[in-house]
């Protein structure tokens, strides 16, 4: 896709930090710089997201955030690891191209990606039912 930031990152149009890169995946720093190690692992094949890439793609997609995770706490000193994808604009995603963030972690980091909120008060049963593959 020509106008998709992760393809041009990808191709080498536009620089990036590259931490890993195999014939299907391409792992790069964020620029954000929101999180200390935040990396995205991003599909070559362009697809928009997990709802729409082959099997073959997602798990060489997740194959390469398991190895880049592993060196992550095996190799440079982090304790864990948050894996979040983002699939539709309503869920954040902001680069309609499909990646996995990385996020390493410390247990002294200050980061909270699941702060307490209260309970909803939803009928479990009712919504097993809702949503449950049949």
């Amino acid at each position: 896709m020509t106008d998709c930031i992760f393809c041009k990152i990808i191709k080498g149009d536009i620089p990036s930090f590259k931490i890993y890169e195999d014939d299907k995946v391409f792992a790069f720093l964020d620029i954000a710089e929101d999180y200390y190690g935040h990396t995205l692992v991003v599909s070559k094949q362009h697809c928009t997201n997990i709802l729409d890439c082959d099997s073959q793609t997602l798990n060489a997609v997740m194959h390469a955030v398991q190895k880049i995770s592993r060196h992550y706490v095996e190799d440079c000193g982090f304790q864990g690891v948050n894996v979040i994808n983002n699939s539709g604009e309503c869920s954040g995603q902001s680069v309609m191209h499909f990646h996995v963030h990385i996020l390493p972690r410390k247990s002294d980091d200050g980061v909270d990606l699941w702060p307490a909120r209260e309970k909803l008060g939803v009928d479990l049963k009712a919504l097993h039912e809702a949503l449950r593959m049949k």
